[in-house]
């Protein structure tokens, strides 16, 4: 079996959230929502566990950072193509995200922006030519 990833974000405002990510293309698993949390399903391998603040304190004794005013941690998601990246952000705009935090990153063999969620999370989207990669890299190590 595949390994899953389950990224836990805590949420202010859960429907809001809910409707923000499947704007983006995620399916709620009912099977593991209730009012306090809900599954956002990407993949058969990603998902997103939207917790109420109530609801991830009890898995961390940690203050919840406040994403808006910092970052903790950048999660990157892949793309089927440059057209992908750009059609996830504009999803992300329409839905109410912020667009491109960051700078955006064209190497040609790689293209990637970023969107941040209501609550201030950063994604980015990443597209990579998997083969003109490897010889963008290795023209660099034979240099």
């Amino acid at each position: 079996m595949s390994k899953l990833i389950f990224v836990n974000l805590p949420v202010a405002d859960l429907p809001r959230s809910i409707a923000f990510y499947e704007a983006l293309g995620a399916v709620k698993n009912e099977q593991f929502t209730d009012h306090t949390a809900a599954c956002m399903v990407f993949s058969e391998t990603i998902h997103a566990m939207l917790l109420t603040h109530d609801k991830f304190r009890q898995f961390t004794p940690k203050k919840i950072a406040n994403a808006k005013e910092t970052t903790e941690v950048l999660i990157c998601i892949s793309a089927e193509s440059r057209d992908d990246v750009d059609a996830t952000l504009a999803r992300a705009a329409s839905a109410g995200g912020t667009i491109d935090p960051g700078p955006k990153q064209d190497y040609g063999f790689m293209y990637g922006r970023s969107f941040e969620d209501l609550d201030g999370h950063i994604w980015e989207v990443m597209w990579m030519d998997v083969a003109a990669a490897k010889e963008a890299m290795s023209e660099t190590t034979a240099a």
